[in-house]
């Protein structure tokens, strides 16, 4: 494995940091990795990190259950089941925010799902894929060619681009975002779906909080952070969304790291908290963001 240090803030440029949190990588290699938080902007991300030839061993897991359709034991049971409501969600969401239907890019997109709903609602689709064994069945379900990367999709412009948890394994995340912006339409929507490390469940679990994912998660981003980032690419915030179901799947994660076992009553409970105190603030555990060309 070869580690690589971030230097400078990918928003503010700047590079005086200071560490945030130690966490530990429960899924597949029990390693410890540090996340830092940029002295100027407040935004997090995980430095030191395996580069891009070494990352691709730490997505090697039944568990990670957006590259596989199958195992995962009981948690991930759960999240596929609730993944066919999210699903229709995520489907209503795309066409009123535009109306109806047209064509749709979904960058990340795993296995396929959502590309699959979406192009059985009359979406002319396409999609990238960087992990070749979800890229194979994304490409099965939907019988068309899903890409490696952004570069080799087409220059045609697209109504809508989604990323659905995606941003945060973005390691070129500033040209990432450029090369978004260059392929939606003037009047297009960009939907990205992170979850917020400011959340209520994320200030409860700490170190044990899932959805760090270290060091899959390259950034931790926060309501705030993510507009930065964005308002520097010419887009601009038009709503942002909580997305509900995660804060109860991201608890049973989090208690099963911190005591060895899911605690299913808890779990309950802070999922609750989390979309209460949330809803309240804008502070969800995940959310989805929409912006717009400025």
């Amino acid at each position: 494995m070869i580690l690589e240090t971030v230097t400078t803030c990918p928003i503010c440029g700047n590079s005086q940091f200071e560490p945030f949190l130690v966490c530990k990588d429960y899924l597949v290699s029990q390693q410890e990795f540090t996340i830092q938080q940029c002295q100027s902007c407040n935004f997090r991300f995980t430095s030191p990190r395996p580069d891009q030839q070494s990352i691709g061993a730490y997505y090697k897991s039944d568990q990670y259950v957006s590259h596989n359709d199958q195992g995962g034991g009981l948690i991930n049971s759960v999240y596929r089941f609730v993944r066919t409501i999210t699903l229709k969600q995520k489907l209503q969401l795309i066409t009123t925010l535009t109306g109806g239907t047209g064509k749709l890019l979904d960058i990340g997109c795993g296995t396929g799902a959502f590309l699959e709903v979406s192009q059985q609602a009359g979406w002319a689709i396409k999609g990238v894929e960087p992990d070749p064994d979800a890229r194979a069945i994304a490409s099965q379900k939907t019988k068309i060619s899903i890409q490696p990367d952004l570069t080799a999709i087409d220059q045609e412009q697209v109504d809508m681009i989604t990323m659905w948890h995606v941003l945060e394994h973005v390691p070129t995340l500033n040209e990432t975002i450029e090369q978004i912006h260059s392929r939606l339409a003037p009047n297009g929507t960009l939907l990205i779906a992170v979850p917020n490390s400011d959340s209520y469940d994320a200030n409860y679990y700490k170190q044990y909080w899932a959805a760090y994912d270290v060091p899959r998660h390259l950034y931790h981003f926060t309501p705030d952070t993510i507009e930065k980032l964005f308002d520097k690419h010419g887009f601009k915030l038009a709503d942002k969304r909580p997305m509900v179901f995660d804060a109860f799947y991201i608890a049973m994660l989090s208690s099963r790291y911190r005591s060895g076992q899911t605690n299913f009553v808890e779990s309950l409970r802070i999922g609750l908290a989390s979309n209460i105190k949330g809803g309240q603030k804008g502070h969800s555990s995940s959310q989805i963001y929409v912006f717009k060309k400025a």
